[in-house]
């Protein structure tokens, strides 16, 4: 099963950071999971086929509409604190613990 994991933000510049950070952590698991960053505009473009979309803490307040936009991909909001330290082992786990329930 491929794994799509987009990362979405105002402008998509701070999620960049963490996608680097969630691609390392999945090299190092030997996981081949394809992460990207993108703004909240591209979401349209990008989401589908994806396995998940993970929102930045301050686009938080979309998470209804873009659940309501993308029925089937689940929608979560990246911990502000995982967010804050660029966990990005933490924050690539919560999405497939998400995934993979």
């Amino acid at each position: 099963m491929r794994i799509k994991i987009i990362l979405a933000c105002a402008a998509g510049m701070s999620t960049s950071m963490l996608t680097d950070r969630m691609k390392k952590a999945a090299a190092a698991k030997s996981l081949e999971v394809e992460i990207a960053a993108h703004p909240v505009s591209e979401l349209p473009a990008e989401a589908p086929g994806s396995s998940i979309i993970l929102l930045g803490p301050q686009v938080s307040y979309m998470k209804d509409k873009i659940t309501a936009e993308f029925p089937g991909i689940p929608v979560r909001v990246v911990d502000m604190r995982d967010y804050g330290m660029m966990n990005g082992e933490k924050v690539l786990q919560d999405a497939l613990d998400m995934i993979f329930p």
